[in-house]
């Protein structure tokens, strides 16, 4: 099976190095790709914004499957492009991916399906949000309905600053949404989906805010590990049984399959489990984390999902253990990253890691930083404590100019400080 990957951040390498993994996969490229990917890899150019140019690759390098990782290309519909080109595609349709394209629909979906998420107001006006902010009290959650890399929310009790955030959004995109506040930790749980079977990989947390202690503003994600050793023994049954399966019936019901990964956004609150958001594809950074503990062939679960057969599929196998990933971000990340600067490794990889590119290129023999989120250390170790010390360790061998990253991933887990409502 020849196997392209459509992306170019470390979750897309994380794919790579799992497709690697299967032996069912022959062939693999990336494209855009990045400097990391490029060295075991073969990468293409693409805009990957672009369904036509995407799908037309695929037809020149005669792929089985491509696997498409960012939200962009698939709210614009690049899984139909391929679809019309006769190219299997894992990934949901520009129709079934609203689900993240606009929050206001994964609301309508969620409401129709009898799922449980935050009590929501959406809202195209100041006045209406005004409103929504005294109704729902603080915490203020505001939420672009539309993409926003990651970075399209805000918590604050300081009205003023959910008001302005709203502007922004309304400014850009004309619609918010003001959402009841979660108490309780969050999880993430991918549940692989071929419109009908629904087959969950293990919940991960991950850390959105820049700072340590969860301050600052959000992010793309600086950090995530597996497993949540502190969550329900029951909770991904109970995801897929409440939340997953009725939301992959109703899009079904409807005449929009949804083939790909569904992400569920969860906060385990003191009300139960809510829903925040859905995703239409894997997240980043906990990708690389899950995908590290995953033996099971990847290629050939992607491929049974695209193709319908998810059903037939023996159940998941895992590795013992822990992963901790620890994302290394660009100076004056995430407001204003700045590129441009070498990328030095010393000494010899440590055991148990991997250290996954996202935002970075070369310059001759010299890699250097190209976004925000540069670098993604995975570590794989026997307990939390060990997979957090690798990481950590790998880390401090990694030298970029004014680079930032969080020392705190994992660290409430390790102590067992975490618990639910």
């Amino acid at each position: 099976m020849d196997v392209l990957v459509i992306g170019s951040g470390a979750r897309e390498h994380a794919l790579v190095a799992a497709l690697e993994r299967d032996p069912s996969v022959d062939g693999l490229c990336c494209a855009p790709g990045n400097a990391g990917i490029a060295v075991d890899t073969a990468t293409e150019p693409v805009d990957v914004s672009d369904p036509a140019a995407i799908a037309a690759l695929a037809q020149r390098l005669g792929v089985d499957l491509v696997v498409i990782g960012p939200e962009v290309p698939l709210v614009a519909g690049a899984a139909d492009a391929l679809a019309e080109a006769g190219v299997a595609c894992f990934g949901p349709s520009a129709a079934a991916a609203r689900l993240e394209g606009s929050k206001a629909f994964a609301k309508e979906i969620m409401a129709a399906a009898n799922v449980a998420t935050a009590a929501a107001h959406s809202c195209d006006d100041l006045d209406a949000v005004a409103a929504a902010l005294d109704e729902l009290g603080a915490p203020h959650v505001v939420k672009d309905d539309g993409l926003a890399a990651g970075k399209g929310v805000i918590v604050t009790n300081d009205r003023d600053a959910a008001l302005a955030h709203a502007t922004a959004c309304i400014n850009a995109r004309s619609r918010v949404l003001v959402e009841e506040y979660l108490d309780g930790p969050e999880v993430s749980l991918f549940c692989i989906t071929d419109g009908t079977t629904v087959v969950p990989l293990r919940p991960a947390q991950d850390f959105k805010r820049v700072g340590e202690n969860d301050e600052g503003p959000n992010t793309g994600g600086m950090g995530a590990y597996t497993p949540l050793d502190w969550a329900p023994p029951n909770l991904t049954e109970e995801v897929v049984r409440d939340i997953a399966q009725p939301t992959i019936d109703e899009m079904r019901r409807r005449g929009t399959p949804f083939v790909g990964v569904l992400y569920v956004g969860l906060a385990l609150t003191s009300k139960g489990t809510r829903v925040v958001e859905f995703n239409a594809r894997f997240g980043d950074p906990e990708t690389q984390s899950v995908l590290a503990m995953l033996t099971s062939p990847l290629g050939e679960l992607l491929n049974a999902a695209a193709h319908g057969r998810l059903g037939e599929r023996p159940p998941l196998t895992w590795r013992d253990g822990a992963s901790v990933t620890v994302v290394l971000a660009a100076d004056g990340y995430p407001s204003a990253p700045r590129a441009g600067d070498p990328i030095v490794v010393e000494g010899g990889p440590v055991p148990g890691t991997l250290i996954l590119h996202a935002g970075t290129k070369t310059n001759g023999d010299q890699v250097l930083s190209a976004g925000g989120r540069v670098l993604s250390v995975v570590s794989v170790g026997q307990d939390l404590a060990d997979a957090r010390a690798r990481a950590y360790r790998q880390l401090d061998s990694i030298h970029l100019p004014g680079s930032h990253y969080r020392r705190d991933i994992a660290a409430k887990a390790e102590r067992g400080d975490i618990t639910v409502p």
